[in-house]
């Protein structure tokens, strides 16, 4: 940061400052850089406009816990999105408190590497309606461990037919095995994170 508390273009580094109600203040020129946009197009949007669907909840549990006193700072991995549907890449994020002299104004500063700079920055699958809404019921059960016959009972399918649609999830998802299926679901962003029972992220749906 500035002397005067704007956020600095430190080179490889993207900052930028947040209110209270997690909305973008001012960011360097790396951000701006890094997720294709101006100025007046990010300042005043929320800090849920930038990062994936699947990582939004456990990601507001951690801002609210800075605002409420219990943490001063927080490291956690995001899947950011910046303009475009193909510019979504994973990255670690650092949140830091700045508490004001009064109360109330607390602010949050955010930063996170380029993607350049990144070590294992990677760009995950696009945001693509792939599932059917009963691609998306058989997935969200079998990430909660429900086997084939309770699975069909529930969705008022014939076994045969999970077992048609599940084989058509990992064909679409190019895996051997329904762990494998689940785990690239979480991988690609398919599934939100932090959420039980499991839910696939609506972007994905037809």
């Amino acid at each position: 940061m500035n002397a005067d508390g704007r956020p600095s273009d430190q080179t490889g580094v993207c900052m930028a400052s947040l209110d209270a109600a997690l909305t973008f203040q001012q960011a360097n020129q790396e951000f701006f850089r890094q997720f294709n946009v101006s100025s007046e197009e990010l300042c005043g949007r929320s800090i849920r406009d930038v990062v994936h669907p699947s990582v939004q909840q456990p990601l507001m549990r951690q801002f609210s816990n800075l605002l409420e006193g219990r943490h001063q700072r927080f490291v956690t991995p995001v899947i950011a999105v910046g303009r475009g549907e193909e510019s979504a890449f994973t990255v670690p994020l650092t949140a830091v408190a700045v508490r004001g002299g009064l109360p109330g104004t607390t602010a949050i500063v955010v930063m996170m590497p380029t993607t350049r700079s990144a070590e294992g920055a990677r760009v995950v699958t696009n945001r693509k309606k792939i599932l059917s809404e009963m691609d998306a019921r058989i997935l969200e059960g079998i990430a909660a461990g429900i086997s084939t016959v309770p699975l069909a009972s529930r969705l008022y399918l014939s076994r045969h037919g999970v077992e048609y649609h599940v084989t058509c999830l990992m064909r679409k998802l190019k895996v051997p095995n329904r762990a494998a299926l689940v785990s690239r679901a979480y991988s690609m962003g398919v599934l939100k994170v932090g959420i039980w029972p499991p839910e696939v992220v609506d972007d994905f749906v037809k």
